[in-house]
């Protein structure tokens, strides 16, 4: 079986298909999705999606690429994951690739995260993109090492890698792994410790090889999964297993 550790099941695009997404995820044996908040605005319907199907999961955070929405604080997050579908905080981070000028803001939004993921002691989405030695920064300046948490749709070096294993999280690939040009990540993936791997889709972004420029889904989690277990001459079973259990420690889920 497969988990999808991070997706976007609310966003119009396939929330608008979501009896047939569900549907494929059980022919796909992906038993469980981890539904991530983008913005607070739009967490209900997240949190929403997990409460009606006992195999979703959602997380409470506002999303480093969004300017213009209400500015999440500790006591705010940590009160929105209070909640027992909800299992982690974020996603969250630092993103200046899109953003330009002065980010302070992005900077203060994450610390904000990690304060709320250690008040309730749940771990941690955490997006970075062109940012990665401010986000091992400010994660060191604010303890995330004490909770962890996972470095979604990871895209940095071994170094990079090595630094956040080192503060306790874990590093999920993203259909990336599958591109024939992606091979930094490739090169990670297959030096990675077995019990620090999860999977995910980021869907509907990044569809995996062969479904490569179409809309993503939760289903297609097990070419990740395909993927990883060629680059690290492992059974594709070993590598469903082990992810599986990764995630269900991770996010302390039964």
């Amino acid at each position: 079986m497969f988990i999808d550790s991070h997706c976007h099941l609310d966003f119009p695009d396939l929330a608008a298909q979501l009896p047939e997404l569900l549907q494929n995820m059980q022919s796909g044996q992906v038993t469980h999705a981890l539904c991530v908040s983008v913005n607070l605005e739009d967490f209900p319907r997240v949190l929403a999606l997990a409460e009606a199907h006992p195999h979703l999961f959602a997380s409470a955070g506002v999303h480093p690429d969004y300017e213009h929405v209400r500015e999440p604080d500790a006591a705010c997050l940590a009160k929105l994951a209070d909640h027992p579908k909800v299992i982690a905080i974020g996603e969250t981070g630092l993103d200046y690739f899109r953003l330009q000028g002065d980010l302070e803001w992005q900077r203060e939004r994450f610390r904000q995260h990690i304060r709320a993921a250690r008040q309730c002691g749940k771990p941690l989405i955490i997006h970075t993109r062109a940012a990665s030695a401010d986000t091992l920064r400010v994660m060191e300046e604010e303890g995330a090492d004490r909770i962890g948490g996972v470095m979604h749709c990871f895209t940095e070096s071994w170094e990079v890698a090595q630094r956040a294993l080192e503060m306790n999280f874990y590093i999920s690939f993203s259909g990336i792994v599958t591109f024939k040009n992606a091979k930094i990540v490739k090169e990670v993936a297959q030096r990675m410790p077995a019990d620090r791997i999860l999977i995910e889709t980021d869907s509907p972004y990044l569809a995996p090889v062969p479904y490569r420029g179409k809309t993503n889904q939760p289903a297609f989690v097990r070419h990740v999964a395909e993927e990883i277990a060629r680059l690290r001459e492992a059974s594709l079973e070993e590598i469903a297993s082990t992810t599986t259990n990764n995630f269900f420690n991770l996010f302390k889920v039964a």
